[in-house]
């Protein structure tokens, strides 16, 4: 089986083929297909490169592993594999959503060769609070609740969580897309995905961060608190902090045109920005 195949990976070209590139790594419990309203913003001018991690969206579920996926570097390796089989080099941007961005920090950590700059939708280094020196916003309290709720009725944890993400009430249209993306992922896998979301701490790994980075945090966002965005544009070098007017954790499928906006400000500026 192909990486390409096994992470569904899919390709927007543009019409010259030295475009630069743009690599989407989803959130948890979604997929590719959250991207739909993004990327038709960077069609004309980027090579955009969409995969979904194996256990989630339409990748082949054969591939999937708990020991590979029971941590964060399992999906790490999958991010840094669809590049390889693409062969991606040099001027790559990753754009991630929520622990994707964690994941993009460890891969350019890994690789400081193939990216050049990171763009961060919602990102957290720790949603654990650690007291007094960090408030990541969940208690470990509220972790457990959350996975033993996954873990004995997948369809309430569904109902719960989605509006929660969303910021929206259910029914409306983001809240119906993220519920019918947790309800079409194989329980078992979502649970262990979200352990390793929500149990990840890198915080020690930021300040090696190799390249620049956009910090996108959402100002009423249930999942990371304004402290979590501050803390994240102390500790990664060359890092630009911009705060989008939206309530919920998925700007780019609430409001894609702020999100587009940010980034081409961004990324047509990034050329200027020279780590210390």
């Amino acid at each position: 089986m192909s990486i390409i195949q096994r992470n569904h990976v899919q390709q927007l070209l543009p019409a010259h083929a030295d475009a630069p590139v743009l690599v989407y790594g989803h959130g948890f419990g979604c997929s590719q297909e959250m991207w739909s309203k993004l990327t038709p913003a960077f069609a004309p001018h980027y090579r955009q490169v969409l995969f979904d991690y194996v256990g989630s969206g339409r990748s082949d579920a054969s591939a999937f592993d708990a020991g590979r996926y029971r941590l964060l570097e399992g999906y790490v390796q999958d991010l840094l594999e669809v590049c390889d089989a693409l062969q991606l080099s040099g001027d790559i941007t990753f754009v991630g959503h929520s622990v994707s961005c964690s994941i993009g920090i460890l891969a350019a950590i890994e690789r400081p060769s193939l990216f050049s700059r990171l763009v961060l939708l919602g990102p957290s280094p720790c949603f654990l609070s650690d007291p007094p020196a960090y408030e990541g916003g969940f208690r470990r309290s509220d972790l457990d609740s959350l996975l033993e709720l996954m873990a004995h009725n997948y369809l309430g944890w569904t109902q719960h969580f989605a509006p929660l993400v969303s910021g929206a009430e259910a029914g409306q249209p983001v809240t119906a897309q993220l519920s019918d993306s947790f309800c079409s992922t194989d329980p078992l896998m979502a649970r262990l995905f979200a352990e390793a979301t929500f149990s990840s701490d890198i915080r020690a790994a930021l300040p090696h961060c190799p390249v620049p980075s956009l910090i996108l945090h959402h100002r009423r966002d249930a999942l990371v608190p304004p402290a979590v965005a501050d803390y994240l544009h102390t500790h990664l070098k060359a890092s630009t902090l911009e705060i989008l007017d939206v309530s919920g954790h998925c700007a780019h499928m609430s409001h894609p045109e702020l999100v587009a906006v940010a980034m081409l400000r961004y990324l047509q500026g990034s050329h200027h920005l020279v780590l210390p």
